[in-house]
């Protein structure tokens, strides 16, 4: 009996198909994702620059090589750097995801789909500088935004019902795999040539999960992105020289990713790609905290107050039980010594304890400085987490979606204060309206901290008006940026 396995080429799997066909053809014609995709550009970047305040951000940016500059290359918001555009995708995705405070997806999987930018706007800026000095027209920031939506989409999809932390991989092979397809669009590949870009994605070792979980949570989850979305366009970039795929990468059997890395599961879909996932992405605006404890963190700071009208602090509470959904106990649900900035803003008792004490939760609270204060590790050591089954059904639930805790808090004399839910926080879709105003207000305090006020008021007034920034060529919106 014979075991040679036949070396015809089959045709190129379903999936890269699916997705480069949705990048290629589909059009964009959702006013609300435009106009979410606007907001999320504006959040975006409002991140990187509030982590350029950050120097062990500062320390990875630049170039490889000190001193280089590339004439008509990508600039880098919030700095003088001028570089390659995967250099560039790197700088602004590890800006943008330092300070785990721009967008979030949840669902079997979770990830931040405007890590993608930092390829994407590095991309058609390079573009944009060479057509302009070849005489031609620059891309415009309406296909920023419509490249935004599709990574999003083919992203947050794929994440819908399909869980790769579960098989211990990092969710940025998503951000990999997205901003491929879409900068194979931007770089003018053919469909083929994407589709063999989308398989050198694939076929890539992919991050494994270990740096964002005890014990050994680390800065590198703070790059990581920056690191996907950057290879996505080297990938790009070699695919579009003509360099061969591998077509069936993950139904190859033995070799596949579904066999190598998936337990020989494939992929379930629960839509096809259309903008639903820009349409109710997540917007991390009050604080700068893991997004399965955003209603966490609002629901400490209700305590907080409530303990300061009581003449209570936080050292008259003997227990504090947090009611919440499955993946957030997977995920940040942290007992024992926290060693670093990223190690803290992975630890839900953590992100609770400091607005309790404090009133406020802002990046630099996760610094030395702050966590040396004994009273957060004695705050920590009092919490529980339980899992409500219905919280982690809500999860799930694509009407839902919601993300919800309930804190409950008893007190040494016996006492104890009601329970307090709070199910949607404040950047979900059901509370836009409270939401935007609140994130462009994040935007203006992060444009202050790194542009005088007339800089900051040009970027303003394009940045909030539709129609002005969809028709603005991408460079001439870059160029506002530049320190």
């Amino acid at each position: 009996m014979s075991n040679t396995i036949s070396n015809v080429r089959p045709d190129p799997d379903k999936v890269l198909v699916d997705i480069v066909d949705y990048v290629y053809d589909y059009q964009i014609d959702s006013q609300l994702a435009l106009e979410t995709a606007r907001s999320c550009l504006i959040d975006t970047l409002g991140c990187g620059l509030e982590a350029l305040e950050y120097p062990a951000c500062r320390k990875l940016l630049g170039p490889v090589v000190h001193g280089t500059v590339v004439p008509g290359g990508a600039k880098v918001p919030g700095t003088q750097f001028q570089l390659d555009p995967v250099q560039a995708a790197f700088n602004i995705g590890a800006m943008i995801r330092w300070l785990d405070f721009n967008d979030t997806w949840l669902a079997a999987e979770w990830g931040h789909p405007s890590d993608n930018l930092g390829g994407i706007l590095a991309v058609a800026d390079w573009l944009s500088r060479s057509a302009v000095a070849a005489g031609k027209q620059p891309l415009t920031m309406r296909a920023v935004l419509e490249a935004m939506i599709k990574a999003h989409e083919i992203q947050g999809c794929i994440a819908l019902e399909n869980s790769f932390n579960k098989v211990g991989l990092d969710h940025v092979i998503l951000v990999k795999v997205a901003s491929t397809a879409v900068v194979s669009q931007m770089l003018g590949l053919s469909r083929d040539e994407a589709i063999n870009a989308l398989s050198l994605a694939w076929v890539d070792g992919q991050s494994l999960r270990t740096y964002r979980h005890a014990p050994n949570t680390g800065s590198r989850k703070s790059w990581a992105a920056g690191d996907a979305t950057s290879r996505a366009v080297r990938l790009a970039l070699i695919a579009k020289t003509g360099e061969m795929g591998y077509p069936s990468v993950l139904t190859a059997k033995t070799w596949g990713f579904y066999d190598v890395s998936f337990k020989g599961q494939e992929f379930k879909f629960q839509r096809p790609y259309g903008t639903y996932v820009m349409e109710n992405v997540l917007f991390k605006i009050s604080f700068p905290a893991e997004f399965h404890s955003q209603t966490a963190v609002e629901v400490a700071m209700q305590i907080h107050d409530k303990l300061k009208k009581l003449g209570k602090t936080d050292a008259d509470i003997k227990k504090i039980t947090i009611r919440t959904h499955e993946a957030c106990i997977r995920i940040i649900d942290k007992k024992g010594p926290l060693h670093n900035p990223a190690d803290r803003d992975h630890a839900i008792q953590y992100m609770v304890a400091v607005p309790i004490i404090f009133g406020r939760l802002t990046a630099a609270d996760y610094e030395d400085a702050v966590a040396s204060d004994p009273r957060i590790d004695v705050l920590r050591d009092k919490m529980v987490c339980v899992e409500d089954p219905q919280f982690t059904k809500d999860y799930h639930d694509p009407e839902k979606r919601s993300i919800a805790n309930a804190l409950t808090v008893e007190f040494n004399d016996g006492s104890k204060l009601d329970e307090i839910v709070c199910e949607y926080p404040v950047g979900h879709k059901r509370r836009r309206d409270e939401g935007i105003p609140l994130l462009e207000d994040k935007f203006r305090i992060n444009l202050a901290r790194q542009f005088p006020e007339r800089q900051q008021k040009r970027i303003l007034d394009v940045s909030l008006d539709q129609a002005a920034l969809e028709a603005m060529p991408v460079n001439e919106y870059v160029d506002l940026y530049v320190i």
